[in-house]
């Protein structure tokens, strides 16, 4: 662990919360256009979460803030530091990257705050940087030890060729890689991810992560990919992605799995697209133990776009104690009530919570207000935070917490 901040440095963050409530986004949007110059360090981020409403930059205020608000208690955050490791971890974030985001952050303190931000209050900031980036440092430094020392596992960049394309929706479709080095892979844990570098014609590098979407096995993955309108990675392999095609991977991460050792009653919540690590664990489940009891909850706004539905109940089938139930927000003429889909209408937290029993372990992953809404609606209705769990697809500095507390609010 570095060493403790100073007392000094601690009131003067504390100082400057009023400032980064007010001016916390401008200092992040000027942060991510300083650094954005270096090409090298652009190609780490994903340029979708830049546009538009600007997500990124919105995340990074949020942490930064809660960052000062908590600098004398630092508690709380720990599993938002534990999520920002991993996700560093999957996009092959490494040591010499943290300077570069150290010298734009104050850079662009100073920008925005003018001569509020004082030398004292600069160097202050400097000394929280560098306390927090040692911590993830350390903790990225251990994940990457372990992933190399795991059967199967590596530390950066390795190829995988696609085996397979399968078409699980109209805009879904399901991507089976396999090491280019006919090697074995690394066994993930159900509910992880993988981090991908991509260089494509016309856009670029990008850094995408993807949730595996079949069990833990020695031979491959599985990647389950929406076609996004604005989606400049999806967009590229939905439309040239092809068995052979080649495609740079990092080992599995992520805080959001199966916990294995558990016997207590699970249910798997989704929607959309958010189902992928669902199915990690729902395989992994069937396969190793089919009479825990499990409840499946699924939403889609129709059939056209329900993915791999047909795969989920032959699952169910093989499994007494896994039970299912599907909504459709907007079914189409063609979907048949009773036969395609269970429910009309959006999962709700008041649904789940008379369906299942009272010990059950939530583990939910969708768009940002279905989490809101299930997460939200959930702890509302008392069910306890240690048997909340999610996964969200978002920048990695966002702490999705954050968003279920302020709609509780």
């Amino acid at each position: 662990m570095p060493a403790p901040l100073s007392d000094r440095t601690v009131a003067l963050i504390k100082a400057t919360v009023p400032a980064l409530e007010q001016h916390g986004l401008a200092i992040t949007r000027r942060m991510y256009e300083l650094m954005f110059r270096n090409p090298a360090i652009a190609e780490l981020f994903n340029q979708s979460h830049q546009d538009g409403a600007a997500a990124q930059p919105r995340a990074l205020a949020g942490a930064v803030l809660a960052y000062a608000r908590h600098i004398d208690d630092l508690a709380p955050l720990s599993g938002a530091v534990e999520r920002i490791a991993q996700k560093h971890v999957a996009l092959n974030i490494l040591p010499e990257h943290y300077p570069h985001v150290a010298t734009a952050l104050l850079a662009a303190i100073g920008d925005v705050l003018g001569d509020a931000a004082s030398a004292e209050i600069l160097a202050a900031w400097g000394e929280a940087y560098w306390f927090l980036a040692e911590v993830l440092v350390g903790r990225e430094a251990s994940i990457y030890r372990d992933l190399a020392a795991a059967p199967g596992g590596w530390n950066g960049w390795r190829d995988f060729v696609i085996e397979a394309v399968v078409e699980e929706s109209s805009v879904i479709r399901s991507f089976t890689l396999v090491p280019d080095d006919g090697g074995p892979v690394l066994r993930h844990r159900p509910g992880q991810y993988l981090g991908f570098a991509f260089d494509v014609p016309g856009i670029g590098a990008q850094r995408r992560n993807y949730s595996i979407s079949c069990a833990p096995n020695d031979r491959a993955y599985r990647i389950t990919v929406k076609r996004e309108a604005m989606g400049r990675i999806s967009n590229w392999l939905h439309g040239h992605a092809r068995p052979g095609t080649m495609l740079r991977v990092a080992a599995p991460a992520g805080d959001f799995f199966l916990d294995p050792a558990s016997t207590a009653p699970v249910a798997l919540v989704s929607g959309g697209v958010g189902l992928t690590p669902m199915v990690s664990m729902l395989e992994t489940i069937v396969a190793t133990t089919p009479h825990r009891p499990v409840f499946w909850v699924h939403g889609a706004l129709n059939g056209s776009v329900h993915a791999m539905r047909e795969h989920v109940r032959a699952l169910e089938a093989q499994a007494p104690g896994v039970s299912t139930a599907t909504f459709y927000a907007e079914a189409a003429a063609a979907d048949r009530l009773g036969v395609d889909y269970d429910h009309e209408g959006l999962v709700t937290a008041a649904f789940l919570h008379a369906h299942v029993p009272a010990e059950t372990v939530f583990h939910v992953c969708g768009p940002k207000p279905f989490m809101r809404a299930v997460i939200g609606g959930l702890a509302a209705l008392g069910v306890p935070g240690e048997r909340l769990r999610f996964e969200f697809f978002g920048p990695a500095d966002e702490d999705p917490a954050a968003l279920f507390q302020t709609e509780a609010a």
